[in-house]
């Protein structure tokens, strides 16, 4: 009987550790380190081992939505610049993967794979659309896009050349490197 109510205290505890664990968000750091592969000694470095890619991305994309984001880029950046995911809302996406005529040009449908693997990386880094605001349809439209850009004047219609002029790296998915001009700005 003491071996049975000793079980079940370390059950008990065991099973609290563990949910205190899964309630707690996890920190950068903790994700970095997770997702860290660990090296044998005497092999090379990280760097060596697998070359930086040059997407600048601002979220790190773990590989379960990497093909998400590879679809992303394939079918969107050959067109357009292809924007973070979170500059619009999920509901935003959703309504521009599921429409052919894509900003009055009639695009190739996807595949309803591929349509359900783009749509998982989209909503995953994607935000919640705000009660009561409207669904922006171009970038300019975004609350997120004009409360990241506060002291830019942004043209009435942002294209590629609006966004290449402060982010030389845009083309390239590259959103973190800057020009000269705002390199520093607050």
């Amino acid at each position: 009987m003491l071996l049975l109510v000793v079980l079940l205290l370390l059950w008990s505890l065991c099973l609290g550790i563990g949910l205190a664990q899964a309630s707690e968000p996890r920190s950068a750091n903790t994700v970095a380190q997770t997702a860290t592969p660990t090296l044998p000694p005497n092999s090379p470095t990280e760097t060596e081992a697998t070359p930086p890619t040059a997407i600048g991305t601002v979220d790190i994309v773990p590989a379960r939505f990497q093909q998400g984001q590879d679809l992303y880029l394939q079918n969107c950046a050959t067109c357009h610049i292809a924007l973070p995911p979170a500059v619009m809302p999920s509901e935003t996406w959703r309504r521009l993967i599921q429409d052919s005529e894509h900003y009055g040009a009639t695009i190739q449908p996807l595949d309803s794979i591929e349509l359900q693997i783009l749509w998982q990386y989209l909503r995953e880094y994607s935000r919640p659309q705000a009660e009561g605001d409207s669904i922006p349809y171009r970038v300019y439209q975004s609350k997120l896009f004009r409360a990241l850009h506060p002291r830019v004047d942004l043209p009435t219609k942002v294209n590629l050349n609006s966004c290449v002029s402060c982010h030389p790296g845009a083309a390239q998915y590259d959103f973190r490197r800057l020009s000269a001009e705002w390199q520093n700005a607050p």
